[in-house]
Order: structure tokens, then C-alpha cells, then sequence
């Protein structure tokens, strides 16, 4: 038997033990290990009831990632599972922390399942661009009906372990941690009533009860406008579906058919990409692992804005207390006002109870000084992109918090250094840029200054795990890393609008890679006055910024969705982009003012422009040591500007275009077009002079 996994008999049963940290991954040896355990049960005379636990933090947490990529060694997953389903003595799975992918398909071989109150159970492959391979596709909505299992395996979402026994899915939840004790009594429980063996491959009321159903008609349509442009979640539905259409094996094969499709598919690589890279991120370069993290238990936010509101739910949510300043009472109301309803709508779709939405306003308080924020922790300044405004509130705050409280700025291009230099304390300054919205949006980029220390970046980590956020340190330049290259790519955008395109012409492109918004749709969600506010900063600090069209926009007082009018127009309570033929007058009015004679321009130049700018730049950030790993930029761009996942991320992709092909076209359009964005960066030439990629750093 596998070191890895045990057998003893406890009384009547048969204790199935695995002990393989850190999560009890299936590896080989697991899987060896349980199917000889099995045996052994199985021929154990004086065990009624056979019970799978596993030791350590978590029930199998999936598959061994150490493996992936690797051949398949015998016994397969599906196979042990098998095995476990046609025990002839029933075999209760007990579940604490996660059952995940092949985790919860070994559960659901199990005839009987109970959970601690802690768990969660989900089957995530369709984030790695695959789906359930071992049944769970087969099995799932045999207990929890179609809709639920399509949800669950669409997703590749989580269920709590009291919802996963309303679903079915369990059998039952007991409180407690001692997961051996709740087996075992369990267990006995079984084998006192003796309870038969009950498979789950031969319930069938909840598929004789979805058969005819719409529900997969429903589910691929609303896949079409969520998950447009990738493969997996429709293989998912066309795999559920096999199991209310097709007996039990022959829905297996049909699965086995799907998953290997799966596998083969070219999104497969960029989505275990960005996984891996996810897991990469929090490990900051040289950043010790033991270094101190600061207690936050009270955090201050200044301004009451879309952006400060967004960012103070985000502490709510976590259960920390949050205190927000305003300089006029009725926009500290309003900001109030604007995050309650918020919560009232999310708890309308069901996602949070009318209580939680209480106890999370009961954590927000407004002010209207900063003396309230003498005891905070933590204050993120969230006002507009004025660096001298900016300067005079961290001076304020400088004289107003305690020692060690940690000074913040949702700055999102201006210098966290100049910033700094405005207290005494710049080794307790840090950028956290939230996106907007930011009680929505994923990424939290974590600016480090100069003078930052390790403590209050260990913490500013920290914290974004905390408030449920990726956080991606990254280093002090204009712009950082996520809105240097946007700005880059942003001009590109505007060039080629300048020279003959029309914006829903570039969006197109943009939209059609997989992004889930182009150029144009984006700053009209952000607002047109952001961009002309920090272009307006530039030109007051000297630098020579052209006029653009957009100036034009901005100062007609079309600002985007907000006023239901920017590049395009919107209708009342629709975000749905409508090209407006005034704002072609206004281009056409700026390309005469310019001189500029518009030509045809193609869609391939227009991807090229856009996507090889970004690269070039990308490959500057790391040169200048910006961003210590292209993996930081490329998981920058999927959580906080909607990259998609499949394509793994900017530097990513353009490995998988080849970087010799995208050096030559920014040579050529750097000969063609000139600029310093066109420059080729160093590193991007050395590598392909070396033969290597941007993965190879």
C-alpha cells in the first residue's frame, strides 16, 4: 500500500486515510494508494461501513499540479472511482475544507457524504479551460438537477457545505473541526441502520424530472453573451446534457469524448497559464517570506465617490470597519446612499441576505474631518488626479494618524514617490490602485515607493487576500504598469481613429480577441473626464500633450456612460454602445483642423497597433524592473482590464505569436511611423536574439 494513504478498522469501520500534503492532491500514489485500500476494506470481514477521510487541512482539493501536463499512469481517476462506486460495502466520504475537481468526483463515488459546516465543495476545471473528466459531469445533476450542476461546472464555482446539502450534494453538515470524529460517528450511523449501498450513477428522479428541459438552451445562450469566445463551458453543457440523454456509460464516454477535446484545445494552455500565474503573484521578489505584517482592524477612506464607495464595500464585505471622509455633507450622503443601494440590489439577485446588507452598512461611517481617522490602521486616499491636491491631504494625514498607520493613494498614474514626499513618514506610503468598480473588480495593484517598507508591503499583500482581491506588486512610474501600457495602446487607438478608422472599427478588433470592451467603450464607461483630467495634469507639468479629439468630447460636457453621451451614446438605463453620427462630425472636424486626409485602414493593423504597443511596452516595464515578471503584467491585464484569461495574458500571448514576429512589425512601424513608443525595446530584442520568451525570464 502507497505510504501516502492508509487502512485500519475503527470497531465496524474500515478507516481509509490519505496523507498527502499540502492538499491531498490526486496524485499517482494517491490514487494506487486508495484502490489497494479499497482492497483491503473490502476483504476486511469485520468492517461494515467503509469511511474516506484525509488528514491535514482540506478533503482532496483535485489534482496533483505537479503531474499536469504528464502522461496518465494507471490507475486513472475515473477508473478508482469506479472501483469505489461498486463497493459491495457502502463508503461514506467525509468532507472538511475542499472537495474540488477530482476531489468532489471521489466523493460523489462514495455512496454516502457528510460535511463539517466549513467545507466547500466545486468542480473548477472549466477555469483551466477544461471540464470534470472523472463523472462529475455525469454524476452532479443526478443529485442537484440540471440547472444547479450547470451552474456549478459552468463556472467552476464554490458551494458551502449548508447550500451543498440543501442541493443534495452532501447528506449531511455537522458543526466542528474534528473531521475523523463526525466520519466515524457518521459512519456508525450508517452501519447501525444498516443503510444499503446507494449509487449515485443509478439515481435518476432528478433526471427524469429535467428531461425536455430548456435549461441547456437557456444556459448556452446566456454563455454566448458571459463566456463568448471560449470553449470550454459550452463542452460543459454539451457534457451535462449527455448524462439526461445518454445511460450512465455511455454519458461517461460522451464526457471522456469532451474532456479529450478539451485538452486539445489551444485555450487550454493560456487559461493553465493564468492559473499557475495567479498562485505566482503573491510571491513578491525579494520580499521575505517571514517579513511582519501590520494589523488592519480599522481603515479610513477619503472621498465618497464611485471609486471611494467602491473601495470602502470592499472592507465591509472583509468585516472591517471603514470610515469615509467628505468635504460637504450632502456628497458624503449621497455616497452613502449610492453604496446601500448597491447592497439592496445585490441582495435583490439573491447573492446576500437583507441581514448582511445591515451588518455591512453597519460597518461604513462617514465624516467629514480627518480627526476621525486618529485610530485607523489604514487611510486610501481616492480623490481626483490632482497631484497638488493629493500632496496637501497626505500632509494632513501625516499630522493626523498614529505612527504606523499605513498612508495610501488609489492614485492610478501619479507618482507615489512625490506623494510620499509629502510626509514624514514616506516608509508608511504605498499606491493601492483599486479598478473600477471596485467593490467589483479583481486586481488591486500594490505601487511600491522608493522608501516603502518591506512591513507595509508584506501587509499591503496581505490585504488584498483579505478583501478578496489579486494583488499584483509592481513599481513607481507613470502609470504603473497596467495603465502605462493602456495609455500606450489608448494613443495607438486614437492614431488610427485620426487616420481613417472609426472607434466601433477598433473596438471591434479589440472586442473580437476575446476583451470584453473595446477602447472606445471603455473610457466612456470610465469617463471621458478622466483621461482629459490627467492629460490636462501632463500639460500643467510642462509636457508636450497633443490636442485629441476627445479634448473635444470632454469639453462639450460628453463624458461618457454617466452622461449618456461620449464617443457613443446610450440610452436610459442601457449600457449597450450606439455609434452617434456626431461624434463622426467631430472627428471629421479635427482630422480637417489637422490636415489630416483619413485613409482605409485594415482590421489586422488595427490589432497590430493596439496589441504589439502594449508588448513593446511591456517589454520596457520589465527592462526597467517596473514589473519584476511578465507573469505580473500578464495577470494586471486579465483581472483588471478584462484580458482574456484564454489568451493567458499580453506577454503570454505574444510568446505564443512569436516574439521575432512582433519585433519585426514594431521595427517596421517604428521605421513607418516613428515615436518612441515604436522604439524597440532592449529586452524584446535580446530575446529574440537569444531565441528565448518572455515565460524564460
Amino acid at each position: 500500500m502507497s505510504d501516502v494513504v492508509t487502512y485500519n478498522r475503527e470497531g465496524s469501520i474500515g478507516v481509509i486515510t490519505v496523507n498527502y500534503p499540502p492538499v491531498n492532491a490526486l496524485s499517482h500514489g494517491v490514487r494506487s494508494g486508495l484502490v489497494a485500500a479499497l482492497e483491503q476494506g473490502q476483504k476486511d470481514a469485520d468492517a461494515k461501513v467503509l469511511l474516506l477521510v484525509c488528514e491535514g487541512r482540506t478533503f482532496i482539493a483535485g489534482a496533483d499540479i505537479r503531474e499536469f501536463g504528464k502522461p496518465m499512469q494507471e490507475p486513472g481517476l475515473a477508473a478508482m472511482i469506479e472501483q469505489f462506486e461498486n463497493s459491495n460495502k457502502p463508503i461514506v466520504a467525509a468532507i472538511h475544507g475542499t472537495a474540488l475537481g477530482g476531489g468532489l468526483e471521489t466523493a460523489l463515488g462514495c455512496h454516502y457524504r457528510v460535511a463539517v459546516s466549513s467545507a466547500k465543495v466545486g468542480l473548477p476545471e472549466v477555469k483551466l479551460g477544461l471540464l470534470p473528466g472523472a463523472g462529475g459531469t455525469q454524476r452532479l445533476p443526478r443529485l442537484t438537477g440540471a440547472r444547479k450542476a450547470l451552474e456549478m461546472i459552468t463556472t467552476g464555482e464554490f458551494v458551502n457545505a449548508r447550500d451543498a446539502l440543501d442541493l443534495g450534494i452532501v447528506d449531511a453538515v455537522e458543526d466542528g473541526t474534528d473531521i475523523r470524529g463526525v466520519g466515524l460517528a457518521y459512519a456508525q450511523k450508517i452501519a447501525d441502520e444498516n443503510k444499503p449501498v446507494r449509487r449515485v450513477r443509478d439515481l435518476t428522479d432528478r433526471i427524469e424530472a429535467d428531461k425536455g428541459s430548456d435549461v441547456f438552451g437557456e444556459f448556452r445562450a446566456n454563455l454566448e453573451k458571459k463566456a463568448r469566445g471560449l470553449f470550454s463551458p459550452f463542452k460543459c453543457v454539451d457534457a451535462v446534457e449527455a448524462a439526461f440523454n445518454l445511460p450512465f456509460e455511455e454519458g461517461m464516454k460522451r464526457e471522456r469524448e469532451l474532456f479529450t477535446e478539451c485538452m486539445e484545445s489551444p485555450q487550454r494552455a493560456g487559461l493553465i497559464h493564468a492559473f499557475f500565474a495567479e498562485r505566482e503573484v503573491s510571491k513578491v521578489k525579494g520580499l521575505p517570506k517571514d517579513t511582519p505584517v501590520r494589523e488592519i482592524k480599522k481603515v479610513g477612506v477619503i472621498g465618497a465617490g464611485t471609486m471611494g464607495g467602491g473601495i470602502a464595500m470592499n472592507f465591509a464585505n472583509a468585516g472591517i470597519p471603514v470610515t469615509i471622509a467628505e468635504v460637504k455633507q450632502d456628497a458624503l450622503d449621497k455616497g452613502l446612499a449610492v453604496i446601500r443601494r448597491n447592497y439592496e440590489n445585490t441582495a435583490k439577485k439573491g447573492r446576500i441576505t437583507q441581514a448582511q446588507v445591515e451588518e455591512r452598512m453597519s460597518l461604513i461611517s462617514g465624516t467629514l474631518t480627518y480627526d476621525d481617522f486618529s485610530d485607523v490602521d489604514l487611510v486610501i486616499e481616492a480623490v481626483f488626479e490632482s497631484m497638488d491636491l493629493k500632496k496637501k491631504i497626505f500632509g494632513q494625514l501625516d499630522q493626523t494618524c498614529k505612527p504606523g498607520a499605513i498612508l495610501a493613494s488609489n492614485t492610478s498614474t501619479l507618482s507615489i514617490d512625490e506623494i510620499a514626499a509629502s510626509t514624514e513618514r514616506p516608509q508608511d506610503v504605498i499606491g493601492l490602485h483599486f479598478f473600477s468598480p471596485a467593490n467589483v473588480m479583481k486586481l488591486l495593484e500594490i505601487v511600491r515607493g522608493e522608501k516603502t517598507s518591506d512591513e507595509v508591503k508584506a501587509t499591503a499583500m496581505d490585504l488584498a487576500k483579505r478583501i478578496n482581491k489579486v494583488g499584483v506588486m509592481v513599481g513607481n512610474c507613470y502609470g504603473f504598469v497596467g495603465n502605462r501600457m493602456l495609455h500606450k495602446r489608448g494613443a495607438e487607438a486614437m492614431a488610427l481613429v485620426n487616420e481613417g478608422a472609426s472607434p466601433q472599427q477598433v473596438d471591434k478588433v479589440l472586442t473580437d480577441l476575446g476583451f470584453p470592451m473595446g477602447q472606445f467603450a471603455m473610457s466612456d464607461l470610465a469617463g471621458i473626464d478622466i483621461g482629459y483630467s490627467i492629460r490636462q495634469e501632463r500639460r500643467k507639468a510642462g509636457e508636450d500633450v497633443p490636442a485629441t479629439w476627445m479634448d473635444k468630447l470632454a469639453e462639450q460636457g460628453r463624458l461618457g456612460q454617466k452622461t449618456r453621451a461620449g464617443v457613443y451614446k446610450y440610452e436610459e438605463g442601457n449600457r449597450k454602445p450606439i455609434p452617434d453620427p456626431e461624434v463622426d462630425r467631430i472627428i471629421a472636424e479635427f482630422r480637417q483642423e489637422q490636415g489630416i486626409t483619413p485613409r482605409e485602414v485594415t482590421d489586422q493593423e488595427i490589432l497590430e497597433r493596439c496589441m504589439y504597443v502594449m508588448v513593446n511596452e511591456g517589454a520596457k516595464i520589465l527592462e526597467e524592473g517596473i514589473a519584476d515578471r511578465s507573469l505580473d503584467i500578464d495577470i494586471t491585464w486579465i483581472y483588471g482590464y478584462g484580458f482574456p484569461a484564454y489568451r493567458g495574458g499580453p506577454m503570454f500571448w505574444a510568446d505564443q505569436i512569436g516574439l521575432d514576429v512582433i519585433l519585426g512589425t514594431v521595427e517596421q512601424f517604428y521605421d513607418d511611423l516613428g515615436g518612441e513608443q515604436w522604439k524597440p525595446a532592449g529586452l524584446l530584442q535580446e530575446l529574440v536574439s537569444e531565441g528565448r520568451k518572455f515565460g524564460d525570464l
